[in-house]
């Protein structure tokens, strides 16, 4: 049985939510230059990872033992990956919406709530 309590911790998932706005809201100026990086689409991966962590964390952190309270947090992260993307677009310097970012947004969400699915029923409670 997996005894991680650290996982169940609230502070932890806001303080990994708060990271997340940190780096999407940093200026383009700020990101690092792609060169060899653009050709496997790094930055989609670490929107896939983001999504993935944060899931897992607030499923994991606020006991969404109801499948339906999961999903809810699963639609609210797909709303805030869009909203990360408009917000870039209209008022951080230097970035700009990107379709591909929602899709892995939504594909690391999805992902992150089958992770914490497989996880809580293997190791119930986590």
């Amino acid at each position: 049985m997996l005894k991680a309590n650290w996982l169940r911790s609230k502070a932890l998932a806001i303080a990994w939510f708060l990271i997340m706005n940190v780096l999407f809201f940093l200026p383009g100026s700020a990101l690092p230059k792609e060169h060899w990086l653009a050709e496997i689409h790094i930055d989609k991966w670490v929107h896939v990872g983001l999504f993935v962590v944060l899931i897992f964390l607030f499923c994991s952190a606020f006991n969404f033992s109801l499948l339906k309270k999961a999903w809810m947090i699963l639609i609210t992260a797909i709303i805030y990956g869009f909203l990360v993307e408009v917000v870039q677009k209209f008022w951080v310097p230097n970035r700009s919406f990107d379709l591909y970012d929602v899709l892995a947004d939504t594909a690391g969400s999805i992902l992150g709530l089958f992770v914490w699915l497989r996880v809580n029923k293997k190791n119930k409670p986590l």
